[in-house]
C-alpha cells in the first residue's frame, strides 16, 4: 500500500510517518497492513510532486493546514485552498482511494468557537471533502481533533501542553490565567493508532452534537475513541511532580491509559540534557553496596544490591512489605523461613538462568553469595519504598545458631 501524507513534517505527520516506517520496515508486526512507499508532502514539495504522489497513492492522510497565520484570511487559503488542490489532483488522476482529513473541533462553530475564523476554514474543508466523496465515490474520513499533545509537538506555537512541558523542564516561566479552565485533549499515540485502524478499514465513526461526538457506526464523521478533559491547574500540578522525579523524587501514580501516564511521557521528551540523568545514593560497607534506583508513589521501589564473595545479606523479615529478588550476575543461595517454623525454603539461583524469587511477608530471608571470587548482583523490587520512620524490617537469622 502506497501512502501519501500531506503535512508530513508537522507534529501529527512526523509521528504518523515514523510509525508507518516501523510497519514498512518490519519493526511493528502488530498490524495486518503492508506499507510500501510513504510519500511525504510538505512545504518543500512541488505541484509536480503532488501529481506524482496522487497518481499512485492507495491512501491519503491530509494533515496539512494553517494554524497561526499573520493574516486571518490565510486560514481559508491554507485550509480550504490546498484541500481543493489535493482533491482536484486526485480526481484528475482518476484515483478513488480513501482520503482522510484532519479537521478540528473548532469546525463545529459551537460554544466558544462560534466565531472562529480557523473553525470556518476547517468546516469549509470538511464540506469540500464530503462533496468530493459524493461526487467520486471515494471513501472520505473526516476527523475533528481537539487539542493534541505528545512528543515532538512544537512549544510556544498552538499547544499549551507543549509550552508547559518545555518551560517547566527548562526552568522557564509559565502563565496560567485561570487554573480551572478545561481542555479537551487527545494524545498523539492514540491518534496514530486510530490512523492505522483507518488504514485497516476499522475507523471509528460518529456524528456531532455541538462540540461532542455521538457514537454511530454509520456516522458522517470519524473520531479517536479516547480523549481526556483536564484543567490547566491539574496539568501544571502533574508537570511539577514530574520535574521532582527528574531531581530524584518519586514517580507519581501512572495508571494504564491515564492522562498522567501520557503526559509524563510527553514531559520527558522535552528534558534538556542535564535533566536526563540524576545522582543515586549508594550505601556501601564491607559487605558490598545497596543503591535505590527508582521510587514510585504507589508501586514501591527498585534497587540494585551488590554482595562481595562469600557474603550473606538480609537476615530479616517484614510484616507487610514483600520483595522480589532477581540475580542478574553471579551465583547465590536464597533462604526463607516462616517465623515460628524450623522449615527452611531454599532457592539456588544464578545470572545465567534468571528467575524472580518472592520474599514473603512473615518469612525471614537472606541471600548468600556462593562465589569465592565474583561479586553477586541482584535486582530487588519492594512493594513499598523504604520509610525510616516505619521500616517494617526486623532482624532474625534464617538459620539459628543452634542449627
Amino acid at each position: 500500500m502506497n501512502i501519501l501524507v500531506t503535512g508530513a513534517k508537522g507534529f501529527v505527520g512526523t509521528n504518523l510517518v515514523e510509525n508507518l516506517k516501523n510497519i514498512r520496515d518490519g519493526k511493528n508486526r502488530t498490524r495486518t497492513i503492508e506499507v510500501g512507499e510513504i510519500m511525504e508532502y510538505d512545504l518543500g514539495n512541488t505541484p509536480e510532486d503532488l501529481r506524482a504522489f496522487c497518481a499512485k497513492a492507495d491512501f491519503v492522510f491530509h494533515l496539512a493546514g494553517v494554524n497561526r497565520p499573520k493574516d486571518p484570511e490565510e486560514f481559508m487559503k491554507g485550509n480550504f485552498g490546498f484541500s481543493s488542490e489535493l482533491l482536484n489532483t486526485l480526481e484528475q488522476a482518476e484515483n478513488k482511494c480513501p482520503v482522510m482529513l484532519s479537521s478540528s473541533i473548532q469546525a463545529s462553530l459551537a460554544g466558544r468557537f462560534e466565531n472562529s475564523e480557523y473553525g470556518k476554514s476547517k468546516l469549509a474543508g470538511e464540506e469540500l471533502f464530503f462533496a468530493y466523496g459524493e461526487r467520486t465515490g471515494a471513501p472520505v474520513l473526516v476527523y475533528r481533533f481537539p487539542n493534541v499533545f505528545g512528543k515532538w509537538c512544537r512549544p510556544n506555537y498552538n499547544s499549551a501542553v507543549a509550552t508547559f512541558c518545555n518551560n517547566i523542564a527548562n526552568d522557564l516561566p509559565i502563565t496560567v490565567n485561570d487554573p480551572s479552565t478545561e481542555l479537551e485533549l487527545v494524545y498523539i499515540d492514540d491518534i496514530v493508532e486510530e490512523m492505522l485502524d483507518a488504514l485497516e478499514g476499522h475507523e471509528h465513526h460518529c456524528d456531532y452534537q455541538g462540540l461532542y461526538p455521538v457514537l454511530n457506526p454509520h456516522g458522517r464523521y470519524c473520531h479517536v475513541p479516547m480523549t481526556h478533559t483536564v484543567t490547566l491547574g491539574k496539568i501544571v500540578d502533574l508537570l511539577h511532580a514530574f520535574k521532582a522525579f527528574t531531581e530524584g523524587g518519586d514517580i507519581p501514580e501512572l495508571r494504564p491509559n491515564s492522562f498522567a501516564k501520557k503526559l509524563f511521557s510527553t514531559y520527558l521528551s522535552y528534558l534538556p540534557k542535564d535533566r536526563m540523568h540524576f545522582a543515586l545514593k549508594k550505601n556501601e560497607d564491607v559487605r558490598g553496596s545497596f543503591t535505590e534506583i527508582v521510587h514510585t508513589e504507589t508501586g514501591g521501589q527498585m534497587s540494585v544490591n551488590i554482595s562481595k564473595p562469600g557474603i550473606t545479606k538480609g537476615q530479616h523479615w517484614h510484616n507487610t512489605k514483600w520483595e522480589i529478588f532477581a540475580v542478574v550476575s553471579g551465583h547465590a543461595l536464597i533462604q526463607e523461613r516462616k517465623l515460628g517454623s524450623d522449615e527452611i525454603v531454599e532457592f539456588e539461583v544464578d545470572g545465567e538462568h534468571p528467575e524472580a524469587v518472592i520474599m514473603c511477608p512473615g518469612y525471614t530471608h537472606n541471600i548468600i553469595n556462593l562465589s569465592d571470587t565474583e561479586n553477586l548482583i541482584t535486582l530487588m523490587w519492594a512493594n513499598e519504598r523504604f520509610d525510616s520512620s516505619h521500616p517494617d524490617t526486623f532482624f532474625e537469622p534464617v538459620v539459628s545458631e543452634e542449627g
